[in-house]
């Protein structure tokens, strides 16, 4: 007999491209993972020995008859085999975290041994086949060979359906129906012998389940089964450089302090939640267009006709806060998770992809911080403050390449000298391509975005700097104050960046004193204590700004070795028409006197102010009545003046 294995050809071809590209999918070693590339890896065994064994019994003068009859027993192996990997690839789909694997996966297993065994008896008892130069004779039991086949077909066929109720929809009819195909090409092989399209038929299955089971993973998010945050990037990028008439509406759904949750009740409780979330949006929001965002946020694409938008957009909205101001049942757990929501529409400033996608994050940043309420719509006045916002960040950027920020000072009068020798250092931004921006704007950008880390080490370079150049014109100053922020304090090596910034400058380590405020004790107290002290060994000095906002323990402060401690401005204020406010910032300074810290009053901008704080027993006055910050020749002035006052001439 002449076969025709044309078909099986093309199908190894087509096999090994579905290979390369699978092993570009998820590499996660779960079961299902591992049983496809198991179905990968037989598959392409069987068509190849299938294909040898062809062309070995055409050429059969040049190759050994042992040869012919082993490739030919090993194709009759994994032939019908073939059936064996899909049904296990089924099984570990159902199975995978139910008791039930282990006895399904031996079930499936047992009938394949006494097969395997029996074809490797086929050489004594020619039960399979048989080769006698060249010939070809097909043995007594080689019906078995088809009904091994239909035996795991029609097996994976009654698994699917038996456990229909536990599975998702899609992923059942899949189950259930590459079978049936792979039957029907095998059925079309019996009645015309000649073609062979046995491994036509595995690879016709392989390619229905790699491109609606396997490759899903690509686009979908494991837990949910909804698309994931890359499949929606895709879609806007699609959308916004392809039909730039489709009007949509983005909003991303985040779910607030979920850790809790997951400290409660676990990851995998968590995850439960996540799922029951996901399939209230799913039913509320846009058919198929609802996306995980990232681990608690899920996105809603609205893409509605524009007079059924925006009354979809609200109604959803609507759905969603009153869903979400109920509890969440799951098993023995109860939560309300609260949620925020953040909204953009496709307009002129939101035509490119990394427009939208940071309009979107910016809205539920803002959702977040409260003080737009729980629902951000990002329009055009806050799409401008985004716009404005990314032009500081490349300001701040631009700084820290050129490791160069505009400080400015303000002296700090000592009571008991009646001089200044102490200033605080106050980065500013007065000259930029933007404008003038003010500390209360690009401080909390610089914290947001990490930024701030890096320009605290050039503030930190730039203030040893003008130290050296004071001292060395004969101007005495004792120590400059610097700033750090709470985020400062995650860097694992701040002590040692700091000690070589100050040796580098040859600066003197008493010169420079660290500040940092309440919320940063607050936040992180072990850290800051263990930084403290390390500070203290080299003579470095320390301080407690902003006192007296309400967040840190006394008994926590007086532990830590601080040189001074700053009475927030809020304090002095409040300490003017209120005598209780007024004993309790005496008793305080006397307290952190007797602690050996000095104690300093800042915000002081009358004669009145100055005067009582002097009377509740402060050391140093910092403030408007004295001098207002300053820049660096404009605060080396203002010390030459005060030395000439009191008839000292600083050397030139």
């Amino acid at each position: 007999m002449r076969w025709n294995i044309a078909p099986e050809t093309i199908s190894l071809v087509i096999l090994g491209i579905i290979w390369v590209y699978s092993r570009k999918g998820s590499h996660l070693p779960s079961l299902k993972n591992r049983m496809f590339q198991g179905c990968l890896t037989v598959t392409f065994a069987a068509m190849t020995s299938n294909i040898l064994s062809t062309f070995m019994l055409y050429d059969y003068i040049r190759v050994p008859v042992l040869l012919t009859w082993a490739v030919t027993t090993v194709y009759f192996i994994l032939t019908p085999l073939m059936g064996l990997v899909y049904y296990l690839y089924v099984v570990s789909i159902i199975y995978e975290e139910r008791p039930q694997l282990k006895n399904m996966i031996l079930a499936g297993v047992i009938p394949a041994v006494f097969y395997a065994l029996l074809v490797l008896s086929n050489p004594f008892t020619g039960c399979m086949f048989s080769i006698t130069e060249g010939n070809y004779t097909q043995g007594n039991c080689i019906l078995l060979t088809y009904l091994v086949f239909y035996a795991y077909c029609v097996g994976c066929i009654l698994v699917a359906v038996r456990n229909r109720i536990y599975i998702d929809r899609q992923i059942y009819r899949i189950l259930a129906a590459f079978p049936v195909l792979a039957v029907l090409v095998i059925l079309f092989q019996q009645l015309y012998p000649e073609i062979i399209l046995s491994g036509s038929a595995a690879t016709c299955a392989l390619l229905i389940i790699y491109l609606h089971l396997q490759n899903r993973q690509i686009s979908l998010d494991y837990l949910t089964n909804v698309p994931n945050r890359q499949e929606l990037l895709n879609m806007l990028d699609l959308m916004l450089k392809k039909h730039p008439e489709k009007d949509f509406v983005l909003m991303v759904v985040s779910i607030r302090d979920f850790r809790q949750v997951n400290n409660v009740c676990g990851q995998h409780g968590g995850d439960e939640f996540l799922k029951e979330v996901c399939g209230f949006l799913c039913g509320i929001g846009p058919q198929g267009n609802v996306y995980r965002f990232s681990g608690d946020e899920f996105a809603l694409l609205f893409t509605d006709e524009e007079d059924r938008l925006e009354r979809h957009v609200r109604k959803c909205v609507g759905d969603i806060q009153t869903r979400m101001a109920q509890p969440w049942q799951n098993r023995d757990y109860q939560f309300i998770l609260p949620a925020v929501i953040g909204i953009i529409r496709r307009s002129e400033y939101v035509n490119t992809l990394e427009s939208a996608v940071s309009a979107i994050e910016y809205a539920v940043y803002q959702a977040k911080t409260g003080r737009y309420g729980q629902v951000l719509y990002c329009d055009q006045e806050m799409l401008g403050k985004l716009e404005r916002r990314k032009q500081i960040i490349q300001v701040l950027k631009n700084q820290l390449s050129e490791k160069k920020v505009e400080l400015y000072y303000q002296p700090i009068y000592s009571v008991d000298t009646g001089d200044f020798r102490f200033a605080e250092s106050l980065m500013r931004m007065n000259h930029t391509p933007i404008g003038p921006v003010y500390p209360s704007e690009f401080i909390p950008i610089a914290e947001e975005t990490g930024l701030i880390i890096d320009l605290t080490y050039v503030i930190l370079d730039t203030v040893c700097r003008y130290i050296n150049h004071l001292l060395g014109k004969g101007i005495p100053i004792e120590a400059i104050h610097v700033n750090f922020s709470a985020i400062q304090f995650s860097q694992p090596d701040l002590a040692r960046k700091v000690l070589d910034i100050i040796k580098r400058n040859g600066t003197p380590m008493g010169a420079v004193k660290i500040e940092f405020t309440e919320s940063t004790l607050a936040e992180n107290p072990q850290v800051v204590t263990d930084f403290a002290i390390e500070m203290k060994k080299h003579g470095i000095r320390m301080g407690l700004d902003d006192f007296g906002t309400g967040y840190s323990n006394i008994a926590t402060v007086i532990q830590i070795p601080f040189g001074t401690v700053k009475l927030d401005k809020s304090f002095v204020q409040a300490s003017m028409d209120n005598r209780k406010s007024e004993l309790t910032i005496r008793h305080l300074v006397h307290a952190f006197n007797d602690l050996g810290m000095s104690v300093v009053a800042e915000g002081v901008e009358t004669e009145e102010q100055k005067q009582m704080v002097i009377d509740l027993g402060v050391e140093q006055i910092q403030g408007y009545y004295y001098s207002k910050p300053l820049p660096g020749d404009g605060m080396e002035g203002f010390l030459e003046a005060r030395m000439r006052q009191a008839g000292n001439i600083p050397a030139q």
